[in-house]
């Protein structure tokens, strides 16, 4: 695949986060942290859009679509805000991005159905998950600019979540037998990818001491966390509509 080149490096520094109270120590591995983030925020809005555009084409109303655009360019302002942490460590908000696999559009179902497994991949697995994750970093992560920082994207990431669920709660009761089964045989695969996903961004370890001052996160928390989401409020919530 082609790299594209990512460069939010005006927008970041435009932010001009002050970062002198933070263990400097540390700044190295927050500095990979948070390019890494930057670089999944920016590419979440071009999903968010995809969806947009797969919502219209299956007949949604159209501020559904609307919202997912909202959406994607509160993605592309995570992104930047994510770049600033970058820059105020001393990094680059720059970055070689490889292409993106192609957006699922799921032939194999009906319209409606093939929409939904996305708003349900997307909204209720990915964003949910983020808003957990991200919340146990806002209550562990001290006063300060960061914490300002964090708190805007985890406010723009539950209602993204909000969105899927309310979608849910309004389309599933009318669906046929042919849609109802199209999204539920789905359920597998995107729980399986979920997991993979998450793993994959996961540190394999737990986080330094004082890491949390910089949202550095224990990867082996927070994937008991991740088990705990999707076990207790992921699969829940999805079988109030669907077999899980």
């Amino acid at each position: 695949m082609n790299a594209a080149q990512l460069d939010l490096r005006d927008e970041a520094r435009a932010r001009a986060l002050d970062v002198s109270g933070y263990p400097a120590a540390l700044f190295p591995s927050a500095i990979r942290t948070w390019h890494g983030r930057m670089v999944n925020e920016h590419a979440s809005s071009a999903v968010f859009e995809a969806l947009a555009r797969q919502l219209a084409e299956a007949g949604f109303p159209k501020e559904l679509a609307d919202a997912c655009r909202g959406f994607a360019d509160e993605e592309r302002r995570h992104g930047i805000l994510c770049g600033a942490v970058v820059e105020a460590l001393g990094g680059t908000a720059t970055a070689s991005v490889p292409e993106r696999p192609e957006f699922p559009l799921h032939r194999d179902a009906p319209p409606r159905a093939a929409a939904l497994r996305n708003v349900i991949h997307i909204c209720c697995m990915s964003e949910t998950v983020a808003v957990a994750l991200i919340g146990a970093e806002r209550l562990e992560m001290p006063p300060g600019p960061l914490l300002e920082l964090l708190t805007r994207i985890y406010a723009d990431e539950v209602g993204h979540a909000r969105f899927g669920w309310r979608l849910l709660e309004q389309v599933a009761p009318e669906l046929s037998a042919a849609e109802r089964t199209a999204v539920e045989r789905y359920f597998p695969v995107a729980f399986r990818h979920l997991v993979q996903h998450e793993h994959a961004h996961l540190p394999p370890h737990d986080a330094p001491p004082r890491g949390e001052q910089l949202g550095l996160c224990s990867g082996l928390t927070a994937r008991v966390l991740l088990d705990e989401t999707i076990e207790e409020v992921i699969r829940p919530g999805l079988r109030r509509y669907f077999a899980c």
